[in-house]
């Protein structure tokens, strides 16, 4: 079993969540800790909480989930994982970071790559692989069956989804990606998305006024 775990971090108020095992072992998702006292921040969690960050996961990689993705892999010795879809954005994010006003050092190191309908294993438990592009190219949302659980990033957010109007963003491809991929899984599902408070997929199909 897993328990899941929420930090918000940057100036975009992203949600970084680590998942944790029985053993302490953790699987850290989008990473988004801007600057020392972020990082801080987050190694100050592992050791209060006796995590041993193992894995690292990117939904996607839009500046705002990568800031400190480059800082957890080297000091964790971890590899991000993927949709080879992201490889692009994930290059180009410490320029839009320099656009926004946001400088940071990107992660341009050795990549593992995930695919639609594939698994992530960790210990006894089990993330399911969905590719929801549409906000980005290679979006991916980690599903536990045994738990009732998403991590969504920013595809479904309570009642509003993932803006398209960003490079590789397509509105008609996401809105298919909630309905074909999202919206047939369990409505008691718990969705914890890449910015607010956590949802349910029965809530959206019942009150998301975008779909």
């Amino acid at each position: 079993m897993f328990n899941v775990h929420k930090l918000t971090f940057n100036p975009l108020e992203e949600n970084t969540y680590v998942l944790i095992g029985e053993r302490g072992e953790g699987i850290v998702i989008d990473p988004g800790c801007y600057g020392g006292d972020e990082q801080e921040a987050l190694a100050g969690f592992f050791t209060q909480n006796g995590v041993q960050p193992k894995l690292l996961l990117q939904t996607h990689t839009h500046l705002d989930h990568v800031f400190g993705t480059k800082w957890v892999a080297e000091t964790y010795g971890l590899i991000p994982h993927i949709h080879r879809d992201e490889d692009k954005m994930m290059d180009l994010a410490p320029a839009f970071g320099l656009e926004w006003g946001l400088p940071f050092d990107g992660f341009q190191g050795h990549r593992a790559y995930l695919e639609r309908g594939g698994k992530v294993s960790f210990g006894d438990n089990i993330l399911e692989i969905l590719l929801v592009p549409g906000h980005s190219p290679g979006h991916l949302c980690f599903y536990c069956p045994a738990q009732g659980f998403l991590i969504g990033g920013d595809v479904l957010f309570r009642e509003s989804i993932g803006r398209t109007d960003l490079p590789g963003g397509d509105h008609p491809t996401l809105i298919r990606g909630i309905k074909e991929q999202l919206f047939t899984l369990p409505e008691e599902t718990i969705v914890y998305p890449g910015h607010g408070p956590e949802t349910t997929i029965g809530h959206e199909k019942r009150n998301n006024p975008f779909i």
